[in-house]
């Protein structure tokens, strides 16, 4: 018989009897897995006994007297170790000593004073000491921007001094005074000042070292030529200590000297 008959023959089929009486077939059983449950309870038991171990653990340490420390390697820590005999203790620092306390006093007596025999400086008439916000930002290329970014370092006051001396020289001391902050004032101001120098049209170099400065530095600028005027020269130093930072300008149609501008910082340094 050929598969197209049976299947012919398969669909022609007649019904089963309806007395037919036929037996259902024994249900199929799955086998146990005696082996995972096993492992399941054994896993299981573990949990438990952990957590109820460290519950005994930590009730058993609960009801335990607390351990004292083991005493420090250096006891001596403290200073002085002993109290000094009275009429022995150190005098407390002078006002002259004490750098926090000279800068937060008159700022103005800390500038380096004016020599003897000086001119009025003609360029700026500073007076009483005490150079404005507004002025000491009009200074620089873009004010308004400038203004911003001290306030931001957190400008507090400036004082200044300046003068004329010979035929054409001037000399400016700026003493930048900044609030304590975690903006660090007065090291940003100097660092970027001194970021500056370098570039062809400041200085041109790195400068020199100011001895008993952490970052002082001054600088001798070469010569500006234009034709129809006089050559011009300029010298400048900056540093900072503490809150203060501190800008000194040296310009003269005469040459200055490395030795002049680094006296000048050197002094007015020994003055913070």
């Amino acid at each position: 018989m050929s598969i197209e008959e049976s299947i012919r023959n398969a669909d022609t089929a007649p019904p089963p009897e309806p007395d037919a009486a036929t037996e259902p077939a024994p249900p199929v059983r799955r086998p146990r897995r005696r082996g995972l449950r096993t492992l399941g309870l054994i896993a299981v038991a573990a949990v438990v006994g952990l957590v109820g171990g460290t519950a005994v653990g930590y009730r058993v340490q609960a009801d335990r007297a607390p351990t004292a420390l083991p005493p420090l390697n250096q006891p001596g820590l403290a200073y002085p170790a002993k109290p000094l005999p009275k009429g022995r203790e150190p005098a407390p620092l002078s006002a002259k000593e004490d750098r926090q306390a000279k800068a937060q006093g008159d700022l103005r007596k800390l500038l380096l004073p004016k020599p003897v025999g000086v001119r009025k400086d003609e360029f700026r008439g500073i007076g009483n000491g005490w150079m404005p916000v507004y002025e000491f930002a009009s200074v620089f290329d873009k004010p308004g921007r400038a203004l911003d970014y001290q306030l931001d370092l957190g400008l507090r006051r400036i004082a200044a001094e300046s003068w004329m001396t010979g035929e054409h020289k001037r000399v400016e001391i700026r003493l930048v005074q900044y609030r304590a902050n975690d903006a660090l004032g007065a090291q940003e101001y100097i660092e970027d000042q001194q970021d500056y120098m370098p570039h062809e049209d400041y200085a041109g170099d790195e400068g020199k070292e100011l001895k008993g400065s952490s970052d002082g530095r001054y600088y001798l600028f070469p010569a500006d030529r234009k034709a129809g005027y006089l050559d011009f020269y300029e010298a400048r130093a900056y540093f900072h200590r503490g809150d203060i930072a501190v800008e000194i300008f040296v310009g003269d149609t005469e040459k200055i000297s490395e030795k002049e501008i680094r006296s000048l910082a050197e002094r007015q340094l020994g003055r913070l």
